[in-house]
């Protein structure tokens, strides 16, 4: 096995939760097409691109639309979800992130990001955590989103990295795949019944440690 020498992270569920603005975005334009969906319909978006969000949303409501008015849709949703997250602060850090980071510091490891979404920049300034990161790779840097391994392969190449010296951290099951296609370990954070290609599974970052991590893979 190689030494690790970085930690990449997945932001959504992760290092925030922005999945309640992602659905209350959602949710009004499905209600403004005549339709609801669920919080539970909701977790099935999670680390989904935006346009393929919007294809399974509009499939739940039996909609049909032509292309031009998907776009324009997709703006939409995302204006609305800027608003939203535009008046995020340092208080939305998930619990043990700061900790965290700081032990890995500690312990010289590299950083990056690797975000499917495009306002990713946006949400690291609002929350202070911009210099967290030695490398940031989000939804303006890739052309496929996960499962696809683009953006973790992108981060290691950006730390200068092998795949395989990379942990990725993730909260959704087509995060772990897109870590593990890239050839990196991949710890999840959520629940071990759904995330069950991960190499280990914590709640959170909340009282984990970088060395209690290293000294399991």
């Amino acid at each position: 096995m190689q030494p690790v020498k970085a930690f990449l992270f997945d932001l959504d569920g992760v290092i925030v939760d922005t999945a309640i603005y992602h659905y209350q975005a959602w949710r009004r334009m499905a209600n403004e097409l005549g339709f609801d969906i669920s919080e539970e319909f909701n977790e099935g978006l999670k680390g989904v691109s935006r346009m393929d969000s919007l294809e399974l949303i509009l499939a739940h409501g039996n909609v049909q639309l032509p292309e031009e008015k998907k776009q324009e849709l997709a703006t939409l949703k995302n204006q609305w979800y800027l608003e939203l997250v535009s008046r995020m602060t340092p208080t939305d850090i998930l619990p043990g992130v700061p900790a965290f980071f700081a032990q890995v510091r500690e312990a010289g490891l590299k950083t990056a990001l690797g975000s499917v979404s495009k306002n990713a920049g946006l949400i690291l300034e609002r929350i202070g955590m911009t210099g967290q990161f030695d490398a940031i790779i989000d939804g303006n840097k890739i052309a496929k989103g996960k499962p696809d391994p683009e953006v973790f392969l992108k981060g290691a190449e950006e730390l200068g990295v092998q795949p395989a010296e990379c942990v990725v951290f993730e909260d959704a099951v087509a995060g772990i795949e897109s870590a593990l296609r890239a050839g990196s370990f991949a710890v999840g954070l959520g629940s071990p019944d759904v995330l069950t290609k991960a190499s280990m599974v914590f709640p959170s970052l909340e009282n984990v440690t970088v060395s209690q991590i290293l000294a399991r893979l």
